[in-house]
């Protein structure tokens, strides 16, 4: 009896440890023009291990720095992307640079540099942050990821100062 139950749970242990780590959620949105722009792209979010990682590849730029950030609702249907309203700040914090000692929003991603053709990419993870998660403080679904025109100064507040909104998408699953 032993050596036939020993192999069982060694392959039920196995199994279940097997699960809890294949345990992935992604979500995979497409950005739209906004402010008479050009910007498109795409944006993956992955979450793995307590750990979720957007990675972002953003076109039709003007070359230079721009502001990416998440804001509170996933409401794209604005022309100028301000149906998204303000940055996502579950945590009333002043606005600034990401995890900084004086303060920042769950939504500050902050700059990233667009080369001359116009392409941006942005990789990103935290652990602030959860997929459909029951935590209103960490969960991403039904925010929207904005693109900015220009470059957040990670002072101004409530945003940042960064200009336009040129791109949108509503992260829903």
């Amino acid at each position: 009896m032993k050596k036939v139950f020993f192999p069982f749970l060694i392959a039920l242990l196995t199994f279940i440890l097997g699960c809890q780590e294949a345990t992935v959620k992604k979500v995979k949105i497409i950005l739209s023009a906004k402010s008479n722009s050009n910007t498109s792209g795409e944006i993956s979010f992955t979450e793995k291990g307590g750990l979720v990682t957007m990675e972002a590849h953003i076109y039709g730029l003007d070359p230079g720095t721009h502001a990416i950030h998440l804001h509170e609702k996933a409401d794209c249907s604005s022309s100028d992307g301000k149906s998204t309203g303000g940055h996502w700040n579950p945590t009333f914090e002043q606005h600034g640079a990401w995890r900084n000692n004086s303060g920042f929003h769950r939504g500050d991603i902050g700059n990233f540099e667009a080369n001359e053709k116009g392409h941006g990419m942005v990789k990103f993870s935290t652990d602030l942050w959860c997929i459909g998660c029951d935590d209103p403080i960490k969960d991403i679904l039904d925010k929207a990821v904005i693109v900015h025109q220009g470059a957040d100064d990670l002072i101004s507040q409530p945003s940042g100062a960064a200009g336009s909104r040129v791109s949108c998408a509503g992260i829903i699953q």
